[in-house]
């Protein structure tokens, strides 16, 4: 039964499509089978895993239409990572979900169909606190939050864990926080750093070890729709990204410690 990491921001240009794709791929590499959901109309993780945007079906006919999901699923370049892409009309579901019963659960009924299949479902959000949002929070066991090495990024936060506390709430869903991923991080800068150790202090929830640079080879990799992994796999930008996959597998460790073994009671005893 797969891990559902929603990556959500609700402020945009935090890296958080960068590491939905990235630690999509470090994850399969690791073994995995991953499956990543691009539900932002703006559809950045779909092109940067080299999607034609021609394609005729994308995630909103999956959640709104008839479509089974064997049609929406794409393959990447790399084994056992797949990708369910997303397209500009997916907007438009934000006008039809408004008066439909239960409309804060549409991409978590699509999403439960798949659980299986996979060990991680990613889902890169959009940028803001819109009912696609909501529906990416509700389709999630664990929130993601990738926050910038500056202080805009952080005021946000605050208004995003209060969403998740509601979505607790209101809709009944256990919705954990995974952690706070820094990104765009410059260690020569004063300001990442401090903003570093400010969120390490005060932030109530896990903080990644990681930091993820502010790195030339992670902003071009998409105009080559790559990964980073397959684009420039000795750069920093990679390095980061295989070391947050490495912490988040840690944690499966930790949800899930194997039980230690127990000699049952007639161990030793072979006159059967």
């Amino acid at each position: 039964m797969a891990r559902v990491i929603a990556i959500c921001n609700q402020k945009g240009g935090v890296g958080k499509t960068t590491t939905a794709v990235n630690l999509g791929a470090y994850l399969a590499a690791a073994g995995r089978r991953v499956l990543l959901v691009d539900f932002d109309p703006q559809a950045n993780a779909s092109s940067a895993l080299g999607h034609d945007m021609k394609s005729e079906w994308s995630v909103y006919h999956g959640i709104l239409g008839p479509v089974p999901h064997e049609k929406l699923i794409k393959p990447t370049l790399i084994f056992n990572f797949h990708y369910v892409p997303a397209a500009p009309h997916l907007a438009g579901a934000l006008v039809e979900l408004v008066d439909a019963p239960e409309r804060e659960y549409f991409l978590r009924t699509f999403v439960n169909r798949l659980r299986h299949e996979y060990d991680y479902i990613l889902i890169d959000l959009p940028p803001s606190l819109s009912l696609l949002a909501v529906n990416g929070l509700v389709a999630a066991d664990e929130v993601l939050i990738p926050v910038q090495a500056e202080y805009y990024s952080l005021e946000g936060l605050g208004q995003l864990l209060e969403t998740v506390d509601l979505i607790r709430t209101n809709l009944n869903h256990p919705i954990a926080v995974t952690g706070a991923l820094i990104t765009m991080y410059d260690r020569r800068e004063h300001l990442s750093r401090e903003i570093s150790r400010n969120l390490r202090r005060h932030f109530p929830h896990h903080v990644f070890m990681v930091e993820v640079p502010r790195a030339v080879a992670l902003a071009e990799a998409p105009s080559f729709s790559k990964p980073i992994i397959l684009y420039r796999p000795d750069s920093a930008g990679a390095a980061a990204y295989r070391r947050l996959a490495a912490e988040i597998i840690t944690q499966e460790k930790e949800m899930h410690p194997e039980a230690p073994a127990v000699a049952s009671e007639n161990f030793g005893n072979f006159n059967i």
